[in-house]
């Protein structure tokens, strides 16, 4: 709880990170409270041809999309699909990457070189492109997306903590845990992790924001959640035909993509300067 407190603490002072912490929070929020806050719930599922295309005001504050359904009502609920894409995308990630980086950089045999060899092949295709691929091959769904993003994201923890594992291995105190005897397990569990436990949660912080960003390309290529779904990505794309007259169709799930994915880079950068000593002290000594 200490630590928490501290955080948050430091976030206030950092108006940018403190931005982005409150941008992540109204989403976590507009996720949970979705059926309350939405004027109109049902029309996640509903059709209402009666009332397509109608521009924002009145009772539909951003408009009606192609199936005359209120915009603002399936955002609220689009943002539980953008929640789960990122967490179970990056979670899983986190599951995959952190132990290989750990096992990879405390041991120095031909099996830790094979995890780092097969990191770096995932590392040497850009993301997106294998990201699409997978998706390609699995079909179409949230899952399948899901499960691309976990497949194609857990590389860069693994190079992270690998570093990371490499170099604490020659500060004193995992010398000394060693020489006392320390089991392999023992010096990676208690000693290294909690050590490279900041840079991980940076690396998280940053990862949400661009995981949602590439489920939203997926979702506009038609690779994500399907219809009647709301996925933001997804309603991009279904706007594209009736730019520009509808355009509040596209700005919408444009303008919440932009506003979350700041708000997690915000709270990256923002945790980097807390958790980072380092560069802490070479910005407090900049004239």
């Amino acid at each position: 709880m200490s630590t928490a407190l501290f955080l948050l603490r430091k976030l206030m002072q950092d108006r940018s990170a403190f931005l982005g912490f409150l941008l992540i929070l109204g989403l976590v929020l507009c996720a949970i409270f979705a059926p309350y806050l939405a004027p109109f719930p049902d029309d996640v599922w509903d059709l209402h041809p009666t009332n397509r295309l109608m521009p924002p005001g009145g009772e539909h504050y951003l408009g009606t999309d192609r199936m005359g359904s209120d915009i603002y009502s399936r955002l609220l609920f689009g943002a539980r699909i953008t929640i789960v894409i990122g967490v179970v995308a990056v979670g899983v990630s986190l599951l995959i990457g952190v132990p290989i980086g750990l096992l990879a950089g405390y041991y120095h045999n031909w099996f830790s070189d094979l995890l780092m060899r097969v990191s770096d092949i995932f590392l040497a295709v850009p993301q997106i492109v294998l990201a699409i691929a997978i998706a390609q091959t699995l079909g179409p769904s949230l899952n399948n997306v899901i499960l691309a993003l976990s497949l194609t994201y857990w590389p860069w923890f693994t190079r992270l903590v690998y570093a990371e594992t490499r170099s604490l291995l020659n500060e004193i105190f995992i010398e000394s845990a060693i020489a006392l005897g320390a089991s392999p397990f023992r010096v990676i569990v208690f000693h290294i992790l909690p050590n490279v436990a900041s840079p991980i949660i940076v690396r998280t912080s940053i990862g949400m924001g661009f995981t949602i960003l590439t489920a939203a390309t997926l979702g506009f290529l038609g690779l994500g959640a399907q219809p009647p779904a709301p996925e933001w990505g997804r309603m991009i794309s279904e706007s594209r035909e009736f730019l520009p007259d509808a355009w509040w169709y596209a700005l919408a799930p444009g303008m919440a993509i932009f506003v979350v994915v700041m708000g997690f880079n915000l709270l990256g950068d923002g945790l980097r300067d807390i958790l980072d000593p380092k560069i802490r002290r070479s910005s407090h000594a900049k004239p």
